[in-house]
């Protein structure tokens, strides 16, 4: 006869949190975005309280559930698993063994009095005590097997951009340049007038996640037009933060560096699947990921309201944030990245 669960949170002994990636490793819901180095970069880079709880059986993992508390005084106190990843909530290969941590989950947010406690599933969960909220999609596709067959898949618009870059010579390098990653990305997040993270964070990245992280950065005549910082995990690759300057569009060195990245991912890390992200639904990214062939993945956010009323929306289409979208774009990019920090902590 097997034991009962038993309830812990995750520490910081090395032991600890090599055990907790063990576990995500061989987990078949296991995501990047439960490995315990995002502990680390909450904690180090961001300065929030993390709670990463897990779930034994007869002393063995059975599942695990990171959760991040973060306050502020404009985006109010809340509960997120996890910020700053488009993935989390509990992973497990036992629905009782989600329950049981999704039940704990809602006691400590009861306990914290937090405004909200957020899930954020890639898949659905029937959990009556949480209410759902989809209004995200993923995107991804299996990578074919070499350069030409990833670019025949893709739609013939898109396909035409593609082969449009090829002749603008542009060239591109693979390599862990988070310095150069950051500088185009918080140029172009500007420009799209939202508050860009620290420096220190791309930096983190790296460090704490070593060779399942790297960097494709796209040159024109010597000058970096566009990059991407990427996640590798599970045969997968995850362009994660990535941009373009304004010639970039001319370019289309956006278009040419996510097809360079397919390439690379495929020959150089035999990657099988391109995790393209989330996008808000019907938004321009949303539509722009479309265009490669790629079919929408509802994703499927569970909320449990403690003190709140309703649930939030923190989308920039939210119409109370139009005007500070419009003074942001008009920030001189310096100003941006200085400012930018102290609020995108609490928008992960």
């Amino acid at each position: 006869m097997t034991g009962a669960y038993t309830f812990e949170i995750l520490g910081s002994r090395a032991e600890d949190l090599a055990r907790w990636d063990a576990f995500v490793d061989q987990c078949e819901r296991g995501s990047f975005f439960h490995l315990s180095g995002w502990k680390q970069i909450v904690e180090q880079v961001f300065k929030h309280k993390s709670h990463f709880m897990y779930a034994e059986q007869d002393g063995a993992i059975v599942g695990v559930l990171p959760l991040v508390e973060q306050k502020s005084f404009l985006f109010g106190h809340t509960l997120v698993s996890t910020p700053f990843c488009v993935y989390g909530g509990v992973a497990s290969d036992s629905d009782d063994v989600m329950v049981f941590l999704e039940d704990k989950a809602i006691e400590l947010a009861q306990h914290l009095s937090v405004d909200y406690l957020e899930l954020r599933y890639p898949f659905a969960r029937n959990n009556a005590a949480y209410t759902e909220k989809c209004a995200h999609s993923a995107f991804g596709c299996v990578i074919p097997e070499d350069d030409e067959a990833i670019l025949a898949a893709v739609k013939k618009k898109q396909r035409a951009n593609i082969r449009h870059s090829l002749k603008n010579n542009l060239t591109h390098r693979v390599d862990k340049d988070t310095a150069t990653a950051y500088q185009v990305y918080s140029e172009s997040v500007r420009n799209l007038g939202t508050p860009v993270f620290s420096a220190s964070y791309f930096g983190a990245l790296q460090q704490i996640f070593g060779e399942r992280c790297d960097v494709l950065t796209v040159e024109h005549q010597g000058r970096a037009v566009s990059s991407v910082l990427s996640f590798y995990y599970k045969g997968q690759v995850l362009p994660y933060y990535g941009g373009g300057l304004d010639e970039a569009r001319a370019l289309k060195s956006n278009d040419y560096m996510y097809y360079q990245l397919m390439c690379s991912a495929k020959s150089s890390r035999q990657t099988n699947y391109f995790d393209f992200g989330r996008s808000k639904d019907d938004s321009g990214a949303f539509k722009y990921k479309r265009t490669w062939g790629m079919e929408p993945q509802p994703l499927h956010y569970m909320f449990y309201l403690v003190k709140a009323t309703e649930l939030p929306n923190l989308s920039p289409n939210n119409p109370k944030y139009k005007f500070f979208i419009n003074m942001w774009k008009k920030l001189p990019v310096a100003v941006s990245r200085f400012i930018g920090p102290f609020l995108s902590k609490y928008l992960g």
